[in-house]
């Protein structure tokens, strides 16, 4: 063999990978993955339960928007009051048109939204919601968010470690 045979010939493999270092370079990836999902899945159920707050914060600032666009009525029972479409006229209390369709509907990111444990009292003949709780639980615990939230009129938000509505612990 001459020398320029040789040198093609050595040349011609180092151009390419050999099995071994693709395998190598595969298990690597492989470990980067497995070592990166589950950190991606806290970062998602924190992102989760984070929105869950801020949507409580905004079920809150439109209970007393509707307080206070109709003082009869107090607060409401309904996410679904709160929501509305904004085409369709002038706001009732039925449609306040004050929360977007996927908050109004009591679906969120993963949570799950309910106004419960309203409180009235009856003034000049008509009942008005003088009291009430807004509860945010995840639609599958340990996957969509670990802790349930709760706020109430007061605009104390505590939450439920084991990710149900027996809110005790307050948020810092």
């Amino acid at each position: 063999m001459t020398i320029s045979a040789q040198n093609s010939a050595q040349h011609h493999r180092r151009n390419g990978f050999t099995l071994m270092e693709l395998l190598i370079v595969i298990s690597i990836m492989l470990i980067l993955m497995l070592l990166a999902i589950p950190n991606f899945n806290r970062m998602r159920i924190t992102a989760h339960e984070t929105s869950a707050i801020n949507s409580l914060q905004t079920i809150y600032k439109a209970q007393v928007q509707y307080e206070g666009n109709f003082p009869a009525n107090g607060y409401t029972c309904s996410l679904q009051s709160l929501g509305g479409d904004m085409k369709s006229g002038t706001p009732t209390p039925t449609s306040a048109q004050l929360l977007q369709g996927d908050l109004a509907s009591g679906i969120k990111d993963g949570y799950t939204f309910t106004i419960t444990n309203c409180t009235k009292v009856t003034v000049n003949n008509t009942d008005q919601v003088n009291g009430y709780e807004i509860i945010a639980v995840p639609q599958a615990v340990g996957k969509t968010g670990n802790r349930g939230f709760c706020i109430d009129q007061n605009n104390e938000i505590k939450s439920d470690p084991t990710g149900g509505s027996n809110c005790t612990q307050s948020l810092q």
